[in-house]
């Protein structure tokens, strides 16, 4: 069984990682939403992604090429918080890099859903 983060980590680093990967996943599900509906629908799960990722979408808003279609803008932001995750975090604590699946929060993710399959 996997060691749980906590137990590699330091707090500060897990909840930094779990934070920076409920926004990147958020973005990606505003995008994978905006392949069947459009961002003023009414759907509640829509209005929820819109509302939560505008924010964030503003602050990208100039490093954001003029080119993308908008569809794609949550996307593009979106790899930006993976690289945060994926190369500076385990620059701040130390690591060269620390592998494809070891974030914090995919792999107690993938964690429980082990657990529920078993």
């Amino acid at each position: 069984m996997e060691t749980p983060p906590l137990d590699i980590y330091p707090l500060w680093v897990v909840v930094l990682d779990y934070v920076l990967g409920v926004i990147m996943w958020t973005l990606i599900g505003r995008s994978a939403m905006n392949i069947f509906l459009s961002e003023d629908s009414d759907f509640f799960f829509m209005r929820f992604f819109v509302k939560a990722t505008n924010p964030i979408l503003r602050v990208f808003r100039i490093i954001t090429p003029g080119f993308l279609i908008e569809p794609m803008v949550p996307l593009f932001v979106a790899w930006f918080f993976f690289l945060i995750r994926f190369y500076f975090l385990p620059w701040l604590i130390g690591y060269d890099v620390m592998g494809m699946l070891s974030f914090p929060l995919e792999s107690d993710i993938a964690r429980m859903l082990y657990n529920m399959a078993h």
